[in-house]
């Protein structure tokens, strides 16, 4: 909620209020238990344990994350961490003052805050370039500060947000397993969601009956972006038809999701099949498609990421790795895919 009139919060009480609500037991239990298992790995090595960053954007997701790390975060990981804010420039004085309200916050707490501010921002941005950037901020604060962890507010709502949009477009178990609780980037950082088992209107009481104040982002409400069609128009619905809990279901649904795609992603790995540019055919007969499914996919990555092979193309590649007869397929202007002895390699045009 935007304050009109400014009034002085004691932010300490206030996250001392809110953690009698909720507490870090509340939390996921995979982000909390790579989070313990960081901080073993580093005390072990001696020396002072790196700091953490929490993504914070003034809403009260993140205020409650950040809330909840401060209160309960130096005693019990034992350290601190900083504040990231990203100032997308996009709602003019409202993302100025969104930028200010987190400066405050993290003053009255002894937290050190890093404002960034977006350079290339335009009126018609997509919401896909505003995330883009915002990340692209966050990985270099957190390079140039050897930050490993990064917070993120994502809650439960996110997740069925999410799952209907992916499955709009056709997603298989990767995308709809997302947000993760502990997502690994390539760089050896983590991203952590702890608040994916709890709910949004239940993070927003707690904050009320606090004494909390947050930002609201008004672009949330209109009608611009599928996320917010998704949130305004099909969750209510979806969970008036569903006469249950259906966040709490699409959440359970996540989490089985998450458990077959890691077990499909570990069939590939001790299989062994994608290497030194090719695809060893052979070891793929005879099984399921979603494992040669994956094997194919990481093999055109490897070879060719930035290829531009339709959904429909890669069907036609996978039945031919499923036959596993010599041939050679087009990959458009990059090249071909060539199966010869029981081998997929790649060949330029």
């Amino acid at each position: 909620m935007n304050n009109r009139r400014k009034r002085h919060i004691d932010w300490p009480a206030v996250a001392a209020a809110f953690v009698e609500r909720f507490s870090h037991e509340d939390l996921h239990p995979a982000a909390l238990l790579k989070a313990r298992a960081i901080h073993r790995q580093e005390t072990r090595r001696g020396g002072r344990p790196s700091r953490w960053a929490l993504a914070f954007s003034g809403g009260a997701d993140s205020l409650a994350l950040l809330l909840l790390l401060w209160a309960e975060g130096p005693g019990r990981w034992g350290r601190d961490f900083v504040v990231l804010h990203f100032d997308h420039r996009l709602r003019g004085r409202h993302s100025t003052a969104d930028a200010r309200f987190c400066q405050e916050v993290c003053r009255a707490l002894g937290i050190t805050c890093i404002v960034g501010r977006w350079r290339g921002a335009r009126r018609d941005a997509s919401e896909a370039e505003a995330r883009e950037a915002r990340q692209a901020f966050f990985a270099a604060q957190m390079k140039r500060r050897r930050l490993r962890l990064l917070w993120l507010a994502h809650q439960q709502d996110d997740i069925a947000e999410t799952m209907l949009m992916r499955l709009a477009r056709g997603s298989g178990t990767g995308g709809l397993a997302a947000p993760r609780p502990v997502q690994a980037q390539a760089d050896g950082r983590f991203h952590l969601r702890p608040l994916l088992t709890l709910k949004k209107a239940d993070l927003v009481a707690a904050l009320r009956a606090a004494g909390a104040s947050w930002r609201e982002d008004v672009s949330n409400s209109e009608p611009t972006h599928f996320r917010n069609r998704i949130r305004q128009s099909v969750l209510p619905a979806w969970q008036e038809a569903a006469g249950r809990d259906a966040m709490a279901g699409a959440a359970w649904s996540r989490e089985l999701l998450e458990e077959d795609d890691t077990a499909l992603e570990a069939w590939v790995d001790r299989l062994a099949v994608v290497g030194r540019g090719e695809l060893k055919v052979e070891k793929l007969a005879g099984l399921p498609r979603g494992v040669s499914r994956r094997a194919l996919h990481r093999w055109l990555i490897s070879v060719r990421p930035d290829t531009d092979l339709s959904r429909q193309g890669f069907a036609q590649l996978l039945a031919k790795v499923e036959a596993g007869s010599d041939t050679r397929f087009s990959l458009g202007r990059t090249g071909f895919a060539v199966i010869r002895r029981g081998k997929l390699v790649y060949a330029k045009g």
